[in-house]
């Protein structure tokens, strides 16, 4: 059984026009199967939501009514949306083809709760030498490691979830996800969810399906070193913002397999590559390695405060 799809997507900057544009136009007109409607939310800019309700007559535009950020644009979305499945693009991203179906068809177990799908990085100019795959995660994107099939939580710009699961477990945290206003690159609302809605409904499973395929924009100040380490660093505090919501044991199991394994593997690989005369290799191991410390200190950093308070 084919499922309806609303797909929402959350703006808040005119800086995105053309990416907000595109973004509307991968799913409004170039889907194998068409969306049961798209809702395009905007985060708490009157002008900016005038001017793309002009721009885009044939999807529903609406304000954030909730806290201004990532999750309350979602949490709207999710309130204005009438499909059986609801859908999440970020803004300066484009879904490909079969993105729509893919998550049509991803609802056959009515123990799926929800799907996610495959990011790739949309590079300003090339991947830079030294950043590795493990770590595409800090510029939205799909990470080495993480492989089809059952996964603890989906990542948010590109996820879809059965609107049981908002009737399960309420929305998104907005104590947890992005807002303009904040310095930091904040994170992991969709991480804080899924761990949510599992500990409410028991069985319920959420599917990593690289099927659903979008390509995320890497403007060229997020090629830069100095804001990797800024991204790894947010991750780290918003980690121990999710611990504090679900505990260390559920909101760290992930992370610390992948520690253990994927990046010990990529720091290996990138020492042999370098003794095999890859000189980036040697440079891409150290970016993992510098990634990680960076994010156990922002964890670290965000648990004391938490104690402190």
């Amino acid at each position: 059984m084919t499922r309806t799809v609303s797909v929402v997507i959350c703006a808040y900057t005119d800086e995105r026009w053309d990416d907000v544009l595109a973004a509307a136009s991968s799913v409004a007109e170039g889907q194998s199967v068409a969306p049961h409607e798209l809702i395009v939310v905007v985060d708490h800019n009157p002008g900016l939501r005038d001017r793309l309700a002009r721009a885009l007559p044939d999807a529903l535009v609406v304000a954030n009514a909730q806290t201004r950020g990532l999750s309350g644009g979602k949490n709207t979305g999710v309130a204005a949306s009438t499909g059986e499945v609801v859908a999440f693009l970020d803004d300066d991203a484009v879904a490909g083809p079969d993105w729509v179906r893919t998550f049509a068809e991803g609802y056959d177990d009515p123990d799926v709760l929800g799907v996610g799908g495959l990011t790739l990085p949309w590079w300003a100019t090339d991947r830079p030498t030294w950043f590795p795959e493990e770590f595409d995660w800090v510029v939205g994107c799909t990470f080495v490691g993480r492989d089809p099939g059952p996964v603890r939580n989906l990542l948010g710009g590109n996820a879809s979830f059965r609107r049981d699961a908002f009737e399960i477990a309420g929305g998104f945290p907005t104590h947890i996800g992005r807002t303009a206003a904040r310095a930091r690159p904040l994170g992991c609302e969709e991480t804080e969810f899924c761990i949510r809605v599992a500990a409410h409904r028991p069985g319920a499973r959420f599917v990593h399906d690289p099927r659903a395929v979008i390509w995320h924009r890497v403007p060229p100040a997020r090629e830069a070193f100095r804001y990797f380490r800024a991204r790894c660093y947010a991750e780290g505090l918003s980690k121990a913002l999710v611990t504090r919501s679900v505990g260390a044991a559920a909101g760290l199991a992930a992370e610390r397999s992948y520690a253990a394994v994927t990046l010990r593997r990529g720091v290996t690989r990138g020492v042999v590559q370098a003794w095999r005369g890859d000189r980036h290799g040697l440079a891409r191991a150290g970016a993992i390695t510098a990634g990680l410390l960076t994010t156990t200190a922002g964890y670290a950093v965000g648990s004391l405060a938490r104690t402190a308070s």
